[in-house]
């Protein structure tokens, strides 16, 4: 018993931390499973109820079987990209000026970076609303468009500055003392030491971008442009349908596969490392 409790002593924070991860993946267990249930009236879309449980393929195999569940989840994949190439292409440009360089309003800039994370998402989207109607914009893809670039830049800029904080600015000057040309350092020192910190950043707009509900209700306005969480949303009145499971659970596994090929390239180049040195 001693020991026991001695090993519980040296390992409670692992113990702790494993706890808490399986917190974390109980509800994506619990659509994974119903991702694979044939409810047999509205409520078991919903709730698990094993008694009625009946295990079907279906929902993977007919995954445009909704009406409209198909169309919606291409728009927001459509804005989620570009959401996702323009805001991290801003958003590291951004990152790069206020590592590297000093400017007036410099300080400034950086604060300003942070209001859109710590603006509540429901006066975002009350504030872009009145703007477009104010400048007469009209209210559709272009306007979910901008409002999602806004809110992900800030994410982006976060990221990237993170992983540039941690780089030696003096790398880039040895390469250039190497007869590296400026653009030379940067694309062949710079960018493949910063790559995985924008990488990071593009997964974390697009899953923001893809997620986002609030804002994109308010700047979509009455132009029927609706995306996945809208269709979503639409749907709870009358029962989500079961191939929203399916769909969910495939970004879910996606989304790991991407950061297991990313840990295994890690541990790779870490190895390859090892055996040169």
């Amino acid at each position: 018993m001693h020991a026991l409790w001695r090993w519980i002593a040296d390992k409670w924070v692992l113990l702790v931390g494993l706890l808490i991860l399986l917190y974390l993946f109980v509800p994506i267990a619990v659509v994974l499973l119903l991702s694979f249930n044939q409810p047999g009236s509205r409520n078991t879309t919903y709730v698990l109820d094993f008694q009625t449980f009946d295990f079907t393929w279906n929902n993977w195999t007919d995954i445009c079987g909704a009406a409209g569940i198909c169309d919606s989840l291409m728009r927001s994949i459509y804005i989620g990209f570009g959401a996702t190439l323009i805001s991290t292409i801003l958003g590291t440009l951004i990152s790069f000026a206020l590592v590297r360089y000093r400017f007036l309003g410099r300080s400034g800039t950086n604060t300003l970076i942070f209001l859109p994370m710590a603006t509540p998402e429901i006066v975002m989207g009350t504030s872009l609303l009145t703007l477009f109607i104010g400048w007469q914009v009209p209210l559709g893809f272009l306007t979910i468009l901008i409002a999602h670039v806004m809110f992900c830049i800030s994410f982006v800029v976060v990221t990237v500055k993170a992983r540039l904080a941690g780089l030696d600015p003096r790398l880039q000057e040895a390469a250039m003392d190497l007869y590296a040309t400026p653009w030379q350092a940067f694309r062949l020192v710079i960018l493949p030491l910063v790559l995985p910190g924008i990488v990071a950043a593009a997964l974390l707009a697009f899953s923001l971008s893809f997620d986002d509900f609030i804002i994109t209700n308010f700047v979509t306005g009455t132009s029927g442009y609706e995306t996945f969480p809208m269709f979503i949303w639409g749907s709870n009145l009358r029962g989500i349908p079961p191939q929203v499971n399916a769909i969910a659970s495939a970004m879910f596994l996606i989304s790991f596969a991407f950061v297991i090929a990313g840990q295994l390239r890690n541990r790779r180049r870490s190895a390859r490392r090892a055996a040169t040195s």
